[in-house]
C-alpha cells in the first residue's frame, strides 16, 4: 500500500455535483474518484463541520490496486496492523466500504480479523458494528470516529482507477444542523425553508472563507428568517441582512440572538434592517453576497403554462432588478452566490429564469466549476416542483 499524507477524501452528499462545487471553490482542484467520493489537497485546515455538502472527510493514507473485497481486506489488515503498531490505549474502530459489492458480514469479518491482530499486539479494540457496508454519518458521529487519535474510521473507497484508503477526520454533525434549523425560535414555511446544509454550501461556494484576523462581511438581501446569516455567523463571517418585511427582520434578529446564546459563536457581528432588494442602499463594506432570491409561490403539482409564465416573469423582474441595484453598490470581483427558482415539469425537465443563462447584461460573469460536468447546479428533492438553481457569480 502506497501512503500519501497530504491528500484528503470527501464522501459526497445526496447531490454530488453540489458537493463538488463547494469543495472546488474552497480548496481548488478536486478529482472525482467514484460517484460517492472526491480527492483533493490543501494546506488549509479541513473541518467537516464547515462543509454543507460532504458527509465525511478523511486523510488519505494509501492506495491499492483494483481488487475484490476479499483481496482488499487481506492487504488492508496487513498494512493497518503495521501502521497502528505504535498506537497506545484502547482503540474504537469502524470500517466503511464504498463502491464494493460486498455483504455487510464481510466488512465485519475484516474488522474482527484486524481486532484480533491488534489484540495479539496488546492493543484493545472496540469494533463499531455495521448495519450497511458504510457506517452512517449519525453512527460515525455518535461514536466520535475521526475526532481523536484512538477513535478511528477507515474509509475504503473503490474508485474508477484504484482503491483508496483514508482515516476519517470526522462526520457531518446532522444533529447540530437539525437543531439550528428546528429549534430556533422563529420559522416561517410560507417564505420558504432554506436547509442549513444548502446555506452553508452556498456560503462556501463564494470562495471567500474567513481567515485569522479577517472576518469578511456577508450580505443577504433576502434574509427571511436568517438561515444564511446563522450559518455564516457560525462559520466566522460578519453578517448583514435585509428584507422587505419588518416581520422577517424581527424573526432574523430573534434567531440570531438565540444562536449566539445557544451555540459557540465567537464572532457576533451582525446588522439587520428593512429594505427592498430592488432599491435598497446597503452600507459598505460588502465583501460577498449570498442569498436565496425570490422563488415565487410554491406548487404541489406542475402549474399550467399560463401560470408558470406569470410566476416566471415575476421572479425574473424581481431578481434582475435586484442584480442591477446590487451591481451599482459592490466592487468588481465581489463574489455573489444566488439561489433562483427553476420549475420541474412532469417529465423531469426544468424551466429556468432567462437571467440564469445570461448574467453579463447585469454586470456579472458566471464562475465555472471544473469538478462537475453539470452546466447547472440544481438543488431539489424528488417531490418538489420548485427547485433552487445556484448561480455562482462575480461582479465584473
Amino acid at each position: 500500500m502506497r501512503y500519501t499524507r497530504d491528500m484528503y477524501i470527501a464522501i459526497l452528499g445526496r447531490q454530488p455535483e453540489l458537493s463538488l462545487a463547494e469543495l472546488e471553490r474552497l480548496f481548488g482542484g478536486v478529482d472525482t474518484i467514484s460517484p460517492q467520493a472526491a480527492l483533493f489537497d490543501t494546506s488549509s485546515t479541513v473541518d467537516i463541520q464547515q462543509l454543507g455538502g460532504s458527509q465525511k472527510i478523511g486523510r488519505l493514507i494509501g492506495e491499492l490496486p483494483l481488487r475484490d473485497w476479499r483481496s482488499t481486506s487481506m492487504s488492508l489488515v496487513r498494512q493497518i496492523e503495521k501502521l497502528w503498531s505504535s498506537k497506545s490505549g484502547k482503540l474504537t474502530l469502524g470500517i466503511s466500504a464504498y463502491g464494493f459489492d460486498v455483504d455487510v458480514r464481510d466488512i465485519q469479518k475484516t474488522g474482527l480479523i484486524l481486532k484480533s491482530k491488534l489484540k495479539s499486539a496488546d492493543r484493545s479494540v472496540r469494533l463499531v458494528p455495521n448495519q450497511t457496508p458504510e457506517l452512517s454519518t449519525a453512527t460515525a458521529h455518535h461514536n466520535k470516529l475521526g475526532l481523536s487519535e484512538n477513535k478511528i474510521e477507515l474509509l475504503v473507497i473503490r474508485g474508477t482507477n484504484g482503491i483508496y484508503v483514508a482515516e476519517s477526520l470526522g462526520s457531518q454533525n446532522i444533529t447540530a444542523l437539525a437543531a439550528r434549523d428546528q429549534n430556533r425560535p422563529k420559522r416561517d414555511a410560507f417564505v420558504g425553508m432554506l436547509p442549513p446544509k444548502l446555506a452553508l454550501m452556498m456560503i462556501n461556494m463564494a470562495g471567500l472563507p474567513p481567515e485569522h484576523g479577517h472576518n469578511p462581511r456577508l450580505l443577504d438581501p433576502f434574509c427571511g428568517t436568517g438561515v444564511t446569516l446563522q450559518e455564516a455567523l457560525i462559520r466566522g463571517y460578519s453578517v448583514y441582512g435585509t428584507d422587505l418585511s419588518d416581520k422577517m427582520i424581527d424573526y432574523s434578529r430573534q434567531n440570531l440572538d438565540w444562536l449566539t446564546s445557544q451555540f459557540n459563536v465567537e464572532h457576533k457581528d451582525y446588522k439587520l434592517e428593512t429594505g427592498d432588494a430592488m432599491t435598497h442602499r446597503w452600507q459598505s463594506p460588502v465583501d460577498l453576497v449570498v442569498a436565496e432570491g425570490y422563488l415565487g409561490q410554491p406548487f404541489s403539482a406542475p402549474p399550467s403554462p399560463k401560470k408558470l409564465q406569470e410566476v416566471r416573469d415575476n421572479c425574473q423582474h424581481i431578481i434582475s432588478q435586484f442584480l442591477v441595484n446590487l451591481r451599482s453598490q459592490i466592487d468588481a470581483g465581489t463574489p455573489v452566490v444566488l439561489a433562483v427558482p427553476a420549475w420541474r415539469d412532469a417529465q423531469g425537465g426544468f424551466t429556468h429564469l432567462p437571467l440564469s443563462g445570461s448574467v453579463s447584461q447585469y454586470g456579472y460573469k458566471n464562475v465555472g466549476v471544473r469538478a462537475t460536468n453539470r452546466s447547472r447546479l440544481l438543488y431539489y428533492r424528488p417531490d418538489q416542483i420548485v427547485a433552487r438553481e445556484l448561480l455562482i457569480l462575480k461582479a465584473e
